[in-house]
């Protein structure tokens, strides 16, 4: 069993045991699931914008823990500030360190916020609506083509957008009129190994229709635009800042590079 299989056994047990202590019609109640939804496409769209995804992460099965103690309050509002078109954060605990918490105080960022998760049931999706995310992942590796179509589906009816995660060419039979944006992620998510050629090969293989972000891997303005030349809008980063002393120094610094 690969570590992806892994953490989905330990999140079908997790989603189950959630689905017993708080129901959908307690998430549809929540202020957050009323309130308007963000686009990150749009964000993204914006020529005037940086395209960088900052995400929040605290830790990951191949590094370990990378910041414990990072304040997600402090490094989102630097994000924010300093010219993030959206943000991402991570909502698995055992695995990623994160927090439903994490997200909800993200939120208080007016930027698109991504629920970085692994997600396998509609009731997740109403979730993350319900704690402030705009936008879902769906990653191909651990999901059907079907299943992404019918997850798809559930967000747009929510309001919500998703951004599918591929990793191959076999994957690219699981993109679909549902699907929002199309990541590349370049970390090999069986091997751990990264290549940012992963999203330079894939990317005239996606649909012409879909707007594509890369993903992972990405730790210098040469990479942002190399990738910008193959014809992406969006780049998630999170561990080249999170690593750093201070990652909201780190992020400014790195938007001053790419700006010149």
């Amino acid at each position: 069993m690969n570590i992806l299989d892994t953490i989905i056994a330990r999140k079908r047990i997790e989603v189950a045991e959630r689905m017993k202590t708080i129901s959908i019609s307690q998430l549809e109640n929540t202020a957050f699931f009323k309130k308007p939804v963000l686009s990150l496409k749009k964000s993204l769209l914006d020529e005037t914008a940086t395209g960088i995804i900052a995400e929040f992460k605290r830790k990951s099965p191949s590094k370990g823990w990378i910041k414990a103690e990072a304040d997600v309050d402090r490094v989102t509002t630097a994000y924010a500030n300093g010219g993030a078109s959206g943000l991402s954060v991570l909502t698995d605990n055992e695995f990623f360190g994160g927090s439903i918490e994490d997200l909800k105080k993200a939120r208080v960022n007016a930027l698109p916020v991504l629920r970085k998760d692994f997600m396998i049931d509609e009731y997740q999706l109403i979730e993350a609506k319900s704690i402030g995310a705009d936008i879902i992942l769906l990653i191909a590796a651990n999901l059907t083509p079907a299943e992404v179509k019918q997850l798809a589906a559930t967000a747009k009816n929510l309001g919500l957008e998703t951004l599918l995660e591929i990793h191959n060419e076999e994957e690219l039979g699981h993109i679909c009129d549902a699907v929002d944006i199309v990541g590349v992620n370049n970390r090999n998510l069986k091997t751990f190994e990264v290549s940012i050629k992963t999203s330079v090969d894939l990317s005239t293989k996606i649909p012409g229709d879909k707007l594509k972000i890369s993903e992972s891997g990405i730790s210098n303005v040469e990479n942002i635009v190399e990738l910008k030349r193959h014809g992406y809008k969006g780049f998630l980063i999170g561990e080249n800042f999170m690593k750093a002393a201070d990652p909201a120094i780190a992020f400014t610094a790195f938007v001053k590079q790419l700006k010149s």
